[in-house]
């Protein structure tokens, strides 16, 4: 990079004044994300690494927990650069097997174990993975389509293994009953099992690995209805762990984190587990959100920090039974995954002060391509509607669409990204990677989001829309094209247009505009037909919330479907 596009740049990065505590410029640690956890175990041996249920880890027995993790993945034979599918919530085995696929060299595929089978079989195939660990009440959807991948160990954890023995007999007597029965010979591997075999291994099982290297792959739809892998490195997480303590000086080892965004998702993974103990916090595992527990577990563990989605918000805003929670002992919420209406922020800011809280919610943005977060609120500067300034060693710029044109301050155009957490590639798709990731004249390599805003003279940023279609519901991002193509495989459609329709709650909801064949009647039984058809090959987040016949779909002049024209029809419905 030139001295002149550095200082160019650079003006563009203005957290010092407005926060003199924040460096521009960091210094990454270049090893792998379980050196960097253990780093952090030998300052901290009996700090708190996570809770979960009630039950206390230490980092020392993190460590010691992701080793025997290791060695146990080594006696399965797996390799150094194989990809191992994680389909896990938030809970101590998916941590302990993020890091020690991560110890072996392997790479982690996170995927949602809410996923419907034909999406876990794309996954499995797609990652290339020869082993996955899911949970037990998953079995069922890997084993019908194990057959159909490359797999060769299916390892299955239980909540109840993770749990102390008083709260494992309470969970065996209500959660547990609703788990189906796994046959006692089936092919796989349980989880206490799969521990054992660790101590059949005590050596070359620690594979080396450099920040540059290839560590998680994320999945974000594509617009042509075409899953991407985003391939992301060691250095990624790692940066990003040390920008979101640069970027909240008020943090300190043993800060207590509310930990329920998932862990196939950038916001979950990268800011609520990697960067807590990357630096010495305390993870609060939320296995499966509801406002109600999240609300308790605030004020049981006295949380210093949380981070959500809008939706997570707006749910807390609509329970009773409040009035008295004291959330004293917050320094930091963040909301990132969609974008803070700024009533809600209003609204929320205004929550937060009647319970006690001295601070109000700083929002953020970012893309699975840079992990999560690259963008974030000053504590004490906000500006209606921004998103906030980018992080250390983070650039920004607005371009015109597809360009490397630069537009003034204030004019609307693409938002480019550039800086540590910036993706290695997607994964055997050079041509989309090569679309993705441009290298301009000022020796950057930028990210083209493919979402609209504009930047004021400050540097701050502001989200104006997304250029491609896509859907947010509940912060989870939903491609229509995704699922057309699957509702356009039942044989009784014609063509279908997936559209998001504003909700209270969700923000927006999926709606499916369908044109059936002829002769196939649009009445009840169809609609049942298609949605249990859904069920199978839609994840349970993104299925269509209804369905409606149509006769014949609005068409644009070149013959697309006019999807605009449908979320304007709905639109008007709710005026």
């Amino acid at each position: 990079m030139t001295e002149t596009a550095e200082k160019t740049i650079t003006a563009k990065t203005p957290w010092e004044p407005y926060m003199g505590d924040v460096p521009m410029h960091l210094d990454y640690f270049e090893g792998s994300m379980f050196d960097g956890v253990a780093r952090t175990a030998e300052q901290y041996p009996q700090y708190v690494a996570f809770d979960f249920m009630g039950k206390s880890t230490t980092y020392k027995e993190l460590v010691q927990n992701i080793e025997l993790c290791a060695r146990s993945l080594k006696t399965l034979g797996v390799r150094a650069g194989d990809r191992v599918t994680i389909a896990m919530p938030n809970c101590p085995q998916a941590i302990y097997m993020f890091y020690a696929v991560n110890r072996v060299g392997a790479i982690a595929s996170m995927i949602h174990p809410l996923s419907a089978e034909k999406e876990i079989e794309n996954y499995l195939n797609f990652s290339h993975s020869v082993t996955a660990i899911t949970l037990d009440q998953f079995y069922h959807k890997f084993e019908h389509v194990r057959q159909n991948t490359k797999v060769v160990n299916i390892i299955i954890a239980s909540i109840k293994d993770a749990l102390s023995r008083p709260v494992r007999a309470g969970y065996m007597l209500t959660e547990g009953r609703k788990i189906q029965k796994i046959p006692a010979d089936a092919p796989v591997i349980r989880w206490k099992e799969f521990m054992r075999l660790g101590h059949a291994c005590s050596w070359n099982y620690k594979v080396p690995r450099a920040g540059d290297d290839p560590a998680v792959i994320l999945y974000s739809g594509g617009t042509t209805g075409t899953s991407k892998g985003i391939v992301l490195t060691n250095k990624n997480f790692n940066a990003l762990g040390a920008q979101i303590v640069a970027t909240n000086p008020m943090f300190r080892p043993g800060d207590r984190m509310l930990a329920a965004m998932p862990l196939f998702h950038g916001f979950g993974l990268g800011v609520c587990i990697h960067s807590m103990l990357f630096n010495g916090g305390r993870c609060i595992l939320v296995p499966r959100f509801t406002p109600q527990s999240y609300a308790k577990l605030i004020t049981k563990y006295k949380c210093n920090f949380i981070a959500g989605v809008p939706t997570l918000y707006e749910a807390l805003l609509r329970l009773p039974k409040l009035e008295k929670a004291d959330y004293s002992s917050l320094k930091g919420v963040f909301s990132g995954g969609d974008s803070l209406s700024v009533e809600l922020k209003k609204k929320f800011d205004k929550f937060l002060y009647d319970h006690k809280a001295v601070i109000q919610v700083r929002e953020g943005y970012g893309t699975t391509e840079t992990v999560t977060a690259c963008c974030l609120t000053p504590t004490h500067i906000y500006k209606e509607g921004s998103i906030g300034i980018p992080f250390p060693d983070t650039y920004i710029k607005i371009v015109k669409p597809g360009t490397e044109e630069e537009l003034p301050y204030g004019e609307e155009g693409e938002i480019l990204l550039a800086g540590p957490t910036v993706m290695k590639e997607y994964m055997d798709n050079p041509e989309e990677t090569a679309q993705t990731l441009r290298r301009h004249a000022d020796g950057l390599t930028w990210v083209y989001t493919g979402d609209l805003g504009t930047q004021d003279e400050q540097g701050f940023i502001y989200f104006r829309g997304r250029a491609k279609r896509m859907i947010i519901s509940s912060g989870y991002n939903i491609y229509p094209a995704q699922l057309e193509n699957i509702i356009d495989a039942h044989p009784k459609v014609l063509m279908s247009c997936v559209i998001g329709v504003p909700d209270a709650y969700k923000m927006q909801k999926v709606k499916a505009f369908v044109m059936l064949r002829p002769s196939i009647p649009q009445d009840e039984a169809t609609k049942r037909e298609l949605m249990d058809y859904c069920k199978k090959h839609i994840a349970k987040y993104a299925m269509p919330a209804d369905i409606e016949f149509r006769d014949e779909l609005p068409k644009t002049l070149v013959g697309k479907v006019a999807y605009r024209k449908l979320e304007e029809e709905e639109l008007a419905k709710q005026k």
